[in-house]
């Protein structure tokens, strides 16, 4: 292989993994009618319990905005209950409903789950090899100042 053609071979894994990304996306939608980001706020819910926006924010790495707009959605589908703090009123929390709750028994695991489980499997020195190459081909496509959350969302879904 020359030099000159390696440029090729990177690019074509690029569109591979967006590609991945892609149609991961479309099946979660397709098999259970949630965005990745829907489901990732779910799961938040079932795994913390009764939480405020800001702790499943942090959980997902998204916005309290960007999360407020999901709970709004899940909440209108029946998905999740929005509920007062008994000990201080002013506190609002979200808590996953029945209907939730066997909405996320159907969804497909997510992509991220099984790479994180592939990659803490590899030795230190291929997980820093990795991330950094990943963080050279971010900066030489002037991706750096993206915000780009730990997952991919192929957008809203109309209720």
């Amino acid at each position: 292989m020359t030099e000159s053609s390696y440029y090729g071979d990177v690019l074509v894994s690029l569109r591979q993994i967006i590609r991945a990304t892609d149609l991961h996306s479309k099946r979660m939608v397709k098999v259970c009618g949630l965005t990745i980001p829907q489901v990732m706020v779910l799961s938040a819910i079932e795994s913390l319990g009764d939480v405020t926006v800001k702790r499943v924010s942090q959980d997902v790495s998204l916005s309290q905005a960007t999360v407020t707009t999901i709970l709004n959605r899940l909440e209108e589908r029946g998905y999740i209950a929005r509920v007062r703090s008994s000990i201080d009123k002013r506190i609002v929390n979200a808590r996953l409903t029945p209907e939730g709750s066997r909405i996320l028994l159907g969804a497909p695991p997510l992509l991220h789950e099984k790479f994180i489980n592939r990659f803490e499997a590899l030795e230190n020195w291929e997980k820093t090899q990795l991330l950094s190459a990943l963080q050279r081909v971010a900066s030489m496509m002037d991706a750096e100042s993206i915000d780009a959350a730990p997952f991919l969302d192929v957008g809203s879904l109309p209720l």
